[in-house]
């Protein structure tokens, strides 16, 4: 099983401090978590895309490049990639190009994001949300696995003899994970693919994640991509610890009361009553999250959420090691002895590899000249045009 943390990187003034800081300092301790994530044994970081302030996270590729390059081990991924209002082209090419560098490091967590404004920002209409993301995804899946590709569609000019490049490394493509917490649509497409889903339920109930996985693993066996069980289910978490639950809460609750997010509506203690988000003890941590899988099956990923609510980067540091050292280890190995032995691991690059070379025979990475439209007329065996 794979943990993780993910960061939304919004700029949030500390409640207790008034401190705010500023865009470029927020972007280093992004990177620095990410580090120190790798560093204490943790197995994914992931990024969020958005476009607007407080958040600057307008590049995910630029930053996952940028922590990949001084990384060795680390999955990168990201929370969410907007395929609603990015261009599937160059989704396919940022990602193809990420993957090269960091060795196939990469995932994805295609999602419709949760601000209205960015759909005419970028051209797009909120209303066509799903339909857009419907068929970006369906581009998007095309150009990762077919040389040449033509195309046409709804929301997009046409394609004609058209080659992404770079192509993906070893000939398979990043993994996709459809990130959604509420559209059973984007369940269905996940399904539909044979790709993972991710819920990212850190404000919703367990009742509302089990039904959500649940008709993921129903359809994901009725498309025969495996039982249902074997499904590729990813959850979202919230968690604050100190050696004590009294000390987490005391510490926490002035974040809590104020953070955008969450001021202004339920308790603390009704919201941790409610959803995934945790207060207390590593010992406490482990023990709610050891019932995930009791709700929703035996799953892939599980992400953290650590660095939100205008935390400073002292206390999300101390966080990220008493996850990757105190919680995660325990939940590693009780969740990874339960699961019974048909229950696939969390994909990875090498593994899908191994799979397709074992199926279809290993992948020849020469360059062909004559894939897509060479408006310059070269061909490999041209040696004058060399």
């Amino acid at each position: 099983m794979q943990f993780g943390i993910f960061s939304i990187a919004d700029i949030t003034p500390d409640p207790t401090t008034g401190r705010v800081p500023t865009e470029h300092e927020r972007l280093l301790t992004i990177v620095e978590q990410a580090k120190l994530a790798e560093q204490v044994g943790l197995d994914v970081f992931a990024l969020g895309e958005h476009h607007n302030p407080p958040f600057v996270t307008s590049s995910p590729t630029t930053t996952l490049a940028y922590i990949g390059a001084q990384t060795e081990k680390l999955i990168l991924s990201t929370a969410t990639t907007l395929i609603t209002t990015n261009d599937p082209v160059k989704i396919a090419e940022d990602y193809a190009m990420l993957q090269h560098l960091t060795g196939g490091r990469v995932d994805l967590v295609m999602g419709r994001g949760n601000t209205g404004p960015v759909y005419p920002w970028f051209g797009q209409d909120i209303r066509t949300g799903l339909e857009l993301a419907i068929e970006n995804y369906e581009l998007l899946h095309r150009l990762w696995r077919e040389d040449v590709v033509n195309w046409e569609g709804q929301f997009r000019t046409p394609l004609q003899q058209f080659t992404s490049t770079p192509r993906p490394l070893d000939g398979v493509a990043p993994f996709v994970w459809h990130g959604s917490i509420r559209s059973p649509q984007i369940a269905e497409q996940a399904a539909c693919y044979g790709d993972g889903f991710l819920h990212n339920n850190i404000f919703w109930p367990i009742t509302h994640t089990r039904q959500m996985v649940q008709l993921y693993r129903e359809r994901y066996e009725h498309y025969g991509h495996g039982k249902a069980h074997q499904a590729i289910v990813g959850l979202g978490g919230q968690a604050f610890m100190r050696k004590s639950s009294q000390a987490a809460v005391a510490e926490f609750r002035p974040y809590f009361d104020n953070a955008p997010v969450y001021g202004g509506g339920p308790s603390l203690e009704d919201f941790t009553a409610q959803t995934p988000l945790t207060v207390g003890s590593p010992e406490q941590v482990i023990e709610r999250y050891l019932t995930m899988a009791d709700e929703v099956g035996d799953y892939q990923r599980q992400l953290f959420l650590m660095d939100h609510a205008g935390l400073p980067q002292k206390t999300v540091l101390e966080q990220i090691e008493l996850l990757g050292t105190e919680v995660v280890p325990v939940l590693r190995r009780e969740l990874d002895a339960r699961r019974p032995a048909d229950v696939p691991d969390a994909p990875t690059h090498a593994a899908m590899v191994a799979a397709r070379d074992a199926e279809q025979g290993r992948f020849d990475p020469s360059y062909r000249f004559e894939t897509g439209d060479n408006w310059t007329g070269l061909r490999a065996g041209d040696s004058s045009q060399r």
